[in-house]
């Protein structure tokens, strides 16, 4: 069984693929790598991004560090399904990974990780100040997660 990307690359669930995932943001951009055999992820330090805009030499160093196969960037819907600015923007930013790096992209429905990744901040006795607590990385974990498990 094979799968299309959202860059119309072909997937092969049965190789392991290293994955970064992206938590797309206008101030920060959550960030975290995974491996498809294991089906997680763990969070790195977000990128600073000025109205959506990162840090791209940041990024690359990133790429360069990982060496990932792919990117799965989320894609914030509103709760009823639809797109919204920032889906349009989300996508945007996943275009220009594509465009950078020459890696498939893959979009994930984002709906409610940065509500979760709070809720898990707080329950694991952290502060609410978030910022601090960097739930943006934790939210790109989610959503690589989610991703690994409905593709593999």
């Amino acid at each position: 069984m094979t799968q299309q990307s959202s860059s119309g690359e072909t997937v092969k669930p049965n190789t392991t693929q290293s994955v970064l995932g992206f938590d797309f943001g206008t101030t920060r951009i959550g960030v975290a790598i995974g491996q498809s055999l294991t089906g997680t992820a763990q969070p790195l330090s977000p990128v600073k991004a000025q109205d959506g805009i990162p840090n791209w030499q940041t990024i690359e160093k990133i790429f360069t560090e990982w060496q990932p196969d792919a990117v799965v960037v989320g894609l914030p819907l509103d709760m009823d399904g639809t797109e919204n600015e920032m889906c349009l923007r989300a996508r945007k930013f996943a275009r220009r990974l594509h465009g950078r790096f020459n890696l498939p992209y893959h979009m994930m429905d984002e709906r409610l990780s940065s509500y979760e990744a709070k809720g898990q901040v707080i329950a694991d006795g952290g502060k609410r100040n978030f910022k601090e607590n960097s739930v943006d990385g934790l939210a790109a974990k989610m959503i690589l997660e989610t991703w690994f498990a409905e593709q593999y």
